[in-house]
């Protein structure tokens, strides 16, 4: 694996003060990139990234990026990715401004941007209580599974299973279908959105988490 392109490589992080991205390799191992004393950085496929995901198929030679604004951090992605980047669960397009806690996925990576100097903020308990793997029983992961099934092979007009396609896959009612939707729908804070877009979304959040990879289905 190649590392940031300065020739420090990811390292073991003490917890020293300072902006960090932290994520897993395609070994497992947690790794930590310091953001200090850096402006910007890249991450991708290619040879010449900063954070090199090579392991990653469905990471683009350059996907994303990071930039120093000011004290802060933000999170770029001009459309050059083929299959975007997911701040949060939502598919950004440009910018965004980083907070402590967030996570953003790209292809099958997950990171965690991590900022010690801001410190504990509403921002920051607001990302902390993202939805995780862990958080989700495993019916609920089954439903998920199964409701992401047609996006297998990314058609560009793929739509979400139905109820009574979930149903017959792992074998419950409709009724059992419906009554764990909701409680996803909740669990994503997306139960306010129109009937017709919550679905959609909670593929979109699932995907863009990490939580459902594409091998998943």
């Amino acid at each position: 694996m190649t590392g940031p392109g300065d020739g420090g490589g990811p390292r073991q992080w003490a917890g020293a003060d300072g902006a960090v991205l932290v994520y897993r390799d395609d070994t497992g191992a947690q790794q930590f990139v310091p953001l200090e004393g850096r402006s910007s950085l890249t991450i991708g496929r290619g040879s010449g990234c900063d954070v090199r995901l090579a392991w990653d198929e469905r990471v683009s030679r350059v996907h994303a990026g990071l930039d120093r604004v000011g004290s802060d951090w933000a999170l770029v992605d001009d459309g050059l990715s083929r299959n975007g980047t997911y701040l949060n669960g939502d598919r950004i397009n440009g910018r965004r401004r980083l907070h402590d806690g967030d996570t953003f996925v790209l292809g099958s990576t997950s990171f965690r941007f991590r900022d010690t100097h801001r410190g504990s903020t509403q921002l920051t308990k607001v990302g902390e209580q993202l939805v995780t793997a862990a958080s989700l029983s495993p019916t609920q992961r089954q439903i998920v599974i199964a409701l992401c099934r047609p996006y297998k092979h990314e058609e560009p007009y793929a739509t979400p299973a139905s109820n009574q396609q979930i149903a017959d896959e792992l074998f419950l009612s409709v009724d059992a279908v419906k009554t764990h939707l909701r409680t996803l729908f909740q669990k994503f804070q997306i139960e306010d959105l129109p009937q017709n877009q919550k679905r959609v979304k909670l593929v979109e959040r699932v995907l863009g988490l990490g939580l459902v990879n594409r091998r998943d289905l």
